[in-house]
């Protein structure tokens, strides 16, 4: 299903209510990182140590699938984030537009709306936020990184990022972001105490013994990485949309009748 949606006198684009991926017919799109255009590459020619292991040399390393097992182990680790099913988290990526250190590292967006509901109403209209789902399970956040970006960031600044989007997640796990009282409802009052929280789990992980080789790809950039593996990849898929409910379905019928 797809079409468009008309409002004060415009037409925009209006997606499908359900995206769906699965089978090797229809499998998650997965697609390069390419250095930003007109960049030079950071570390460009610089090896990767031999003794940090990522992964077969020449094969292209999967971003998205090491950055999964990795918050797999984290959420068995950490009791502040044990609300988390990271088999309902979409980890992807997003093309860096430049060659900045600063901006967008990763951004976790809910796929539901306030308190867990599917549809919300706005100035008189129900809107439903697309539902996505793989191999028949459906997923409740999106988890985007900003790739080369994240990856130059330095090993402390990463698994403060790491940490940061998966605190946001909320503790009744329902599709919605945790929230607090009063200023910086989603950042705390003061967004440098929630860095130095996020900062002080990280190091409470790595205090608790896990397996290195889940993390040692942080330990590398990105020009590091392609360097070894010929490409770093991950899954690409479209931000969620919120979808006029009334004209949705009713573009479903006439589409069902027309068909």
């Amino acid at each position: 299903m797809s079409g468009t949606a008309r409002g004060n006198g415009w037409v925009r684009p209006m997606g499908p209510l359900v995206l769906t991926w699965g089978g090797a017919d229809n499998p998650l799109p997965i697609r390069p990182i390419r250095p930003p255009l007109g960049e030079r590459m950071r570390g460009l020619g610089a090896e990767a140590p031999p003794w940090l292991a990522t992964g077969p040399e020449g094969e292209p390393f999967d971003f998205c699938a090491a950055v999964r097992r990795l918050c797999a182990d984290i959420t068995t680790r950490c009791a502040e984030l044990a609300h988390v099913d990271v088999s309902r988290l979409l980890f992807a990526v997003t093309q860096a537009r430049n060659g900045r250190l600063r901006g967008l590292q990763a951004r976790v967006t809910p796929l539901r709306f306030r308190g867990g509901h599917l549809t919300r109403q706005r100035h008189g209209v129900c809107y439903q936020v697309q539902r996505y789902f793989i191999d028949g399970q459906e997923m409740l956040y999106l988890i985007t990184f900003c790739l080369p970006r994240f990856l130059d960031q330095n090993f402390d600044e990463k698994f403060i990022t790491l940490f940061h989007e998966l605190y946001h997640i909320g503790p009744a796990f329902d599709g919605d972001l945790r929230r607090h009282t009063g200023r910086g409802t989603l950042h705390m009052p003061s967004k440098r105490l929630f860095d130095i929280q996020m900062a002080e789990l990280a190091r409470a992980y790595l205090a608790s013994g896990p397996d290195p080789a889940l993390y040692t790809f942080l330990r590398l950039n990105f020009a590091q990485l392609r360097r070894r593996h010929g490409d770093v990849v991950g899954v690409m898929v479209p931000r969620p949309k919120l979808i006029p409910l009334q004209e949705a379905l009713a573009f479903e019928v006439r589409s069902a009748r027309d068909g």
